[in-house]
């Protein structure tokens, strides 16, 4: 297959990941691809030829393509290497299918997200395409994919329009957060306080992140993102070299289907709510209930907990945002 949606690619220092991710989208024959690499940090030796090693795999590419990279000689950490790689990606392209280097999607991956690129590129109130779910194999309906409030970022893809709502500082917080606007937004209470705990750490600086302020700027712009009926990519990086995956959990290198074509469309731009509880239930309940009450839940529903990262931004197996992206 050969694809016109532009595909970028974010990595740092894991080369084998790296290559592997690559080796999929050398599959999709992309004719642009954006690279966006982060420095080696000076304490870790080694990482700088590490890092090195990363970014020539994409030196491999042997198929009709415009290559560009924006690559950093220092180490800038997650949140700013990542949401200014972002910004030079959609200050490049209109739309773009975006993979980072630990998420390994299933070659339907791609023509999914370019179709629905196109179907809804001029649709303000859709603002991101899901590659993954987290449903583990419950469908919702006869639909290819469903409209959601949550956008999980391991595989994924947007526009311009959409990206441009996006603020790394999340300098609404503070006046939605006084306002009470959460409680309009999460009409659950504990799914609530799940994302004012992690939008005030966010804010705050406690988490070196990219993400929540993605998921941010879709929840504050009343945005929807689409999830696919069944979970195309899978994360491959958890690991002791993870940056917030260490610890291998349920979420960790998830089976991918192949997407069916041609895809059946939902009928209307409606949250599929039942679907979005699933994921609350699935991926925040940790964070929000009383341990014994947690535990229950999970005893019943079968579901093993996935805590959210420390202030460190270390995770015993962070849930999306990341691992869903939102």
């Amino acid at each position: 297959m050969s694809l016109s949606t532009p595909v970028a690619l974010l990595l740092f220092n894991r080369p084998a990941t790296t290559a592997r991710v690559f080796a999929a989208i050398r599959e999709a024959r992309p004719a642009r691809l954006l690279v966006v690499a982060d420095g080696p940090r000076a304490d870790r030796p080694g990482e700088a030829d590490l890092c090195r090693e990363a970014r020539s795999v994409v030196d491999r590419v042997d198929w009709p393509c415009e290559v560009e990279t924006s690559f950093s000689e220092v180490n800038l950490g997650c949140r700013r290497r990542l949401s200014s790689g972002l910004d030079w990606v959609f200050s490049r392209a209109e739309e773009a299918i975006v993979l980072e280097d630990d998420c390994l999607p299933h070659p339907t991956f791609f023509r999914y997200c370019e179709e629905l690129l196109a179907r809804y590129r001029d649709d303000e109130r859709v603002m991101f395409v899901s590659g993954s779910n987290f449903n583990f194999g419950r469908r919702f309906g006869p639909a290819s994919y469903f409209v959601s409030r949550y956008p999980h970022v391991w595989g994924w893809a947007s526009w311009r329009r959409a990206w441009s709502r996006y603020d790394v500082a999340m300098a609404r917080w503070p006046a939605l957060r006084d306002e009470g606007w959460a409680a309009k937004a999460f009409p659950r209470a504990w799914v609530r306080r799940f994302w004012e705990q992690m939008y005030e750490r966010t804010w705050s600086g406690a988490f070196d992140t990219w993400d929540y302020q993605l998921a941010f700027a879709c929840h504050a712009s009343g945005g929807l993102s689409l999830t696919p009926a069944v979970n195309l990519v899978s994360n491959i990086g958890f690991g002791p070299d993870g940056t917030r995956t260490r610890r291998p959990n349920r979420f960790a290198e998830m089976p991918v289907e192949a997407m069916t074509f041609p895809l059946v469309h939902p009928p209307d731009l409606a949250i599929q709510a039942d679907a979005d509880r699933a994921t609350e239930n699935a991926q925040f309940l940790v964070n929000c209930l009383p341990v014994r009450v947690a535990r229950a839940f999970w005893k019943v529903t079968r579901l093993r907990p996935v805590r959210a990262p420390t202030s460190t931004g270390r995770a015993s197996g962070r849930a999306p945002p990341r691992s869903s992206g939102a």
